[in-house]
């Protein structure tokens, strides 16, 4: 597990998904942008802080009436936040 994934943990969630977010920060991980090819993931930069509500509901797992482009611009807004907070904790480097 990389340190940005192990970040993750005890964050606010980044997604906040209204009407989906449970702002439980017990069950936030680092949700990573979909697309990287079949079963693969992009790297761990390129991912969010995300609760287990908000995490279900861009991967599809529920939710699945909600529009995908707004999920996925909801992913792209936390990836951003939490790229941030990565980079306030000294965890990436510009």
């Amino acid at each position: 597990m990389s340190k940005l994934t192990k970040s993750a943990k005890g964050q606010d969630c980044q997604i906040r998904i209204q009407g989906i977010c449970n702002f439980n920060s017990e069950t936030v991980v680092l949700a990573h942008l979909n697309g990287g090819g079949m079963g693969m993931k992009h790297n761990d930069i390129h991912g969010a802080f995300a609760c287990s509500a908000c995490h279900d509901a861009i991967d599809r797992r529920t939710h699945k009436d909600v529009d995908q482009e707004f999920l996925e611009l909801a992913h792209l807004q936390g990836m951003v936040r939490s790229q941030m907070i990565m980079l306030e904790m000294g965890l990436i480097k510009i």
